[in-house]
C-alpha cells in the first residue's frame, strides 16, 4: 500500500560545480552552475570520479542495423539477461518481445487496467533484478484513475499472447493527468526500484512532499520505501520536478534524469536525494536574485525545440539523451559530474521523434522512435528499434 507521509527535505552541501556550454552555431544547449545551499548543510556531495577514462569531446554514433518495424506507441524497454528486449506499447497496452538478433517479435500479453488518452497509457518497463529467478516484470502505466507500478511473472513457456501473469500492484495513488504523467521506471544499482513521475499540470504537486508527482520515487522491489531515503516513511528521493522522463547511472553510479520543461528549457539533472530541483518556482538555471536560494540547479539546459527529452542511457562514458521534438539524440561526454565538452547531437531529423534509449551491456546502445504518438509523422516501418555503435 502506498504510505502517504510528510517527508522532511535532507540538508545538503552545495554541488560540484558543473559546467556547460552552447554549441557553437549548432542548437542551443546551456550549461549548469553550482546549486544552491540555501542555508542547508550536511548531505553527502556526489561520489568523486573513479579511474574511468574520460570520453574525448567529440564522439560518434553509427547505425548498425534496424532489428524491429512496426512498433505501436513504443515507450517503456526493459532489457532481458539473455539480450532480448521487453517493450511497452503505450497506447496498446501491449508487451512485446523483441530478439536482439534477428528481431522476432513476440507477443507476451496485455497489461489489464491501462487507460490510455494523451500522454498515458503503459509507459515505463523494468525487470527485477533477480529475473533469473523470480521472473518478475514491472510496469508503470496509467489506469481509468491513477498511475501505478505493478508486476507481473513472465512464462515464456506459456502460449505467445498468455505469457503475463496477473498483475500485483506494489505502488498505486500517482495523480495522472494528459499530459505529464512521467512514467520513467528502473532498478539502480543497489536493487532499488526508481520512478520519475510528472505533476499531471497541477505546478504545486511537484513541492508538495506528501505527493508522489513531480518527483523520483525509490522504493524496494516490494514497493516500499527504500532504507537510506530521505524520510525512512516515504518513498519520495527528491522533488520539485515537472516531467521527468530519463533515469541512467554513469559508472560510478550518480544517478542522472532528463526532464521536459514548459516553454524556455529542458533539463538534464543530477540527482541527489532529498535536494529540490525548483519546479515550478524555477525552471532551468536560476538567473538573478528574485528566486530564493536552496534549489539545485540542472547540469545542462536546452530550448524545448532542440530537445523535449525523453530516454536517457549511460555507454562509453557519455550520457545519451532521446529526444521527441527535437528529433535527435544528445550525446553527454562526463568527466564525473562535469560535461567535458558541448553537448553533440547525432541523428537529427533522420528517424523522427526519438522515444527511449537503452545501453545494450556491450557498448552500444538501442534507440527506439516515437513517431505513432500521435504527434509524430510516421512513415513505413514505424516506429523501429536501431541498433548503434557508438563512441
Amino acid at each position: 500500500m502506498q504510505r502517504r507521509s510528510r517527508i522532511a527535505v535532507l540538508a545538503a552541501a552545495s554541488l560540484l560545480l558543473v559546467a556547460g556550454c552552447s554549441s557553437g552555431g549548432g542548437p542551443a544547449a546551456g550549461g549548469g552552475g553550482s546549486a544552491g545551499t540555501g542555508g542547508r548543510a550536511g548531505t553527502a556531495s556526489p561520489r568523486p570520479s573513479s579511474s574511468v577514462v574520460v570520453p574525448p569531446a567529440k564522439g560518434t554514433v553509427r547505425v548498425t542495423g534496424t532489428v524491429a518495424t512496426g512498433l505501436k506507441s513504443p515507450w517503456g524497454v526493459a532489457p532481458l539477461p539473455g539480450g532480448d528486449l521487453l517493450v511497452g506499447e503505450r497506447d496498446t497496452g501491449r508487451i512485446v518481445r523483441v530478439a536482439a538478433h534477428g528481431g522476432k517479435v513476440t507477443e507476451l500479453g496485455s497489461v489489464p487496467g491501462v487507460a490510455p488518452g494523451g500522454e498515458g497509457g503503459l509507459l515505463g518497463l523494468a525487470v527485477s533484478s533477480s529475473f533469473g529467478t523470480d521472473h518478475q516484470v514491472y510496469a508503470y502505466f496509467t489506469t481509468a484513475s491513477d498511475n501505478r507500478i505493478a508486476r507481473m511473472i513472465y512464462d515464456e513457456r506459456r502460449q505467445p499472447g498468455n505469457q503475463l501473469g496477473a498483475p500485483n500492484t506494489i505502488f498505486k495513488g500517482i495523480p495522472k493527468g494528459r499530459f505529464h504523467n512521467g512514467g520513467r521506471i528502473a532498478f539502480g544499482p543497489d536493487r532499488m526500484l526508481y520512478a520519475g513521475t510528472g505533476e499531471t499540470g497541477d505546478k504545486p504537486l511537484a513541492q508538495d512532499k506528501k505527493s508522489p508527482a513531480g518527483k523520483i520515487l525509490r522504493m524496494t522491489p516490494d514497493g516500499e520505501p527504500a532504507h537510506g531515503n530521505p524520510e525512512p516513511d516515504s518513498v519520495v528521493y527528491d522533488y520539485g520536478h515537472r516531467n521527468v522522463q530519463g533515469l541512467a547511472w554513469d559508472a560510478d553510479k550518480r544517478l542522472w534524469a532528463s526532464e521536459f520543461g514548459q516553454d524556455a528549457w529542458d533539463e538534464l539533472n543530477l540527482i541527489e536525494p532529498g535536494r529540490n530541483y525548483g519546479w515550478p518556482q524555477v525552471e532551468g538555471k536560476r538567473t538573478g536574485g528574485a528566486v530564493p536560494p536552496g534549489y539545485a540547479d540542472p547540469v545542462l539546459v536546452w530550448k524545448p525545440a532542440d530537445a523535449s527529452p525523453s530516454g536517457l542511457a549511460y555507454a562509453k562514458g557519455s550520457l545519451w539523451m532521446a529526444s521527441l521534438r527535437g528529433q535527435r539524440l544528445w550525446r553527454i561526454a562526463l568527466d564525473g559530474t562535469k560535461p567535458v565538452a558541448a553537448p553533440q547531437a547525432f541523428l537529427t531529423g533522420e528517424y523522427g521523434r526519438l522515444r527511449t534509449v537503452v545501453a545494450a551491456g556491450d557498448g552500444a546502445l538501442w534507440l527506439v522512435t516515437g513517431n505513432t504518438d500521435g504527434r509524430g509523422t510516421p512513415h513505413k516501418g514505424d516506429d523501429r528499434i536501431l541498433r548503434l555503435e557508438v563512441s
